[in-house]
């Protein structure tokens, strides 16, 4: 079994900056993929940015230039730093791990952590 827990979500004024944590630990040999979600009051949860072992990056059109997602893979963590927050990010923002490789080298899929709010007013 595989848990994430997040922090360092907040309220902050727009144009500021927050930085998420999220910390695996459990069954875990290497996470494929680990990244961010995050849901809007009233709409689904969508991709944020994700990252894998070796550095390859994706971020979601709307916080291009703005979110960097770094990784620390010994100690499977990701970070996510957010600047030139705007209100439209205000969302509640889930961390994820895919494709993990347990020790006995099985696979296990799609473990969320528990979600932490960001809140960015105008």
């Amino acid at each position: 079994q595989v848990q994430l827990v997040e922090s360092g979500g907040g309220l902050v004024q727009s144009g500021g900056s927050l930085r998420l944590s999220c910390a695996a630990s459990g069954d875990i040999n290497v996470i494929n993929v680990m990244g961010w979600y995050r849901r809007a009051a009233g709409k689904e949860r969508t991709l944020v940015a994700e990252i894998t072992p070796a550095g390859r990056i994706k971020y979601a059109n709307s916080v291009q230039g703005r979110f960097t997602i770094s990784r620390e893979n010994a100690k499977n963590t990701i970070y996510l730093q957010m600047n030139s927050l705007k209100p439209e990010d205000t969302a509640v923002y889930y961390c994820y791990a895919d494709r993990v490789v347990t020790t006995s080298l099985h696979y296990e899929y799609e473990h969320w952590g528990q979600g932490t709010q960001v809140t960015v007013s105008s």
